[in-house]
């Protein structure tokens, strides 16, 4: 599920980059508009993607000595 949403966020990431930049929204290119009901489940699960990874930050991480 981390792997996942990490991919997800930095998807969302360099959506938001090409949008900054460019005014291209990759999402709505991809999927018929910022309208369609395909884009908003991407941008809803983009969304929900980075709230779960917000907990990535906050996790104790194992210390693997060598």
């Amino acid at each position: 599920m981390d792997r996942l949403s990490l991919l997800l966020a930095i998807i969302g990431a360099v959506n938001w980059g090409l949008i900054g930049l460019f005014q291209f929204d990759l999402v709505a290119f991809l999927f018929g508009g910022q309208g369609a009901v395909v884009s908003r489940i991407v941008y809803g699960l983009i969304g929900a993607a980075g709230l779960w990874c917000i907990t990535l930050l906050f996790r104790d991480r194992e210390i693997i000595k060598e």
